[in-house]
């Protein structure tokens, strides 16, 4: 059985450093901005931001980059990640 991405980080720390600064440079970028500000807005709005509830929110189809509590759901972050992957293989 296949392990989980976030297993190999933990068990491979040059890769996890590679993927942190690479990750931190895409968050600096226009888009990572505008994704990250979106999804913190949402998230004050629907009231759950800082709660430790430990859910993602998640942008209902049409309504990617919303700021209204109305254009997200909150699902699990394992889940909520994994919808990327989704969107590359169609």
């Amino acid at each position: 059985m296949a392990r989980s991405t976030s297993q190999y980080y933990k068990d491979n720390e040059p890769a996890r450093r590679r993927r942190l600064i690479q990750q931190g440079k895409y968050n600096k970028t226009k888009k990572g901005l505008r994704i990250r500000v979106a999804a913190n807005a949402a998230n004050h709005a629907k009231g759950t931001y800082g709660n430790g509830d430990n859910r993602d929110v998640a942008h209902k189809k049409g309504h990617e980059g919303g700021k209204k509590a109305s254009d997200v759901t909150l699902t699990k972050p394992s889940i909520n990640r994994k919808s990327r992957l989704k969107i590359r293989k169609a």
